[in-house]
């Protein structure tokens, strides 16, 4: 059995940064392919980035390129969501998914979720 734990996340001032993590325990943590989703209030959940199990290949959203930045340690079976330069539409709950498959076609496992608020 896989589990994500994310933490980090908060109320932030707009242009503020915060960064969020998440902790994968069980079994062969780091074959994992890991992923960002958040999802807004009376919004569907929507993607934000990804980074493949090496560490070597990312990919984001277009409404945060330039602004966040994931990463992963896989020494500590922890993946990062470094978050610059937020916005108040940025605000949602956070959550961090593994999954097989880069491309993300299907998610093995999610996280409880984290929220994130930004005042304007």
């Amino acid at each position: 059995q896989v589990q994500l734990v994310e933490s980090g996340g908060g109320l932030v001032q707009a242009e503020g940064s915060l960064r969020l993590s998440c902790v994968v325990t069980g079994r062969t943590g780091t074959y994992y392919n890991m992923g960002w989703f958040r999802q807004a209030p009376g919004k569907e959940r929507e993607f934000v980035a990804v980074i493949n199990w090496r560490g070597d290949m990312t990919k984001y959203a277009d409404f945060v390129k330039g602004r966040f930045t994931i990463s992963r340690d896989n020494t500590k079976n922890t993946v990062y969501l470094q978050m610059n330069s937020l916005k108040p539409e940025d605000t949602a709950v956070y959550y961090c998914a593994a999954s097989y498959n880069y491309e993300f076609r299907s998610v093995n496992y999610w996280g409880q979720g984290t929220q994130v608020t930004v005042s304007s």
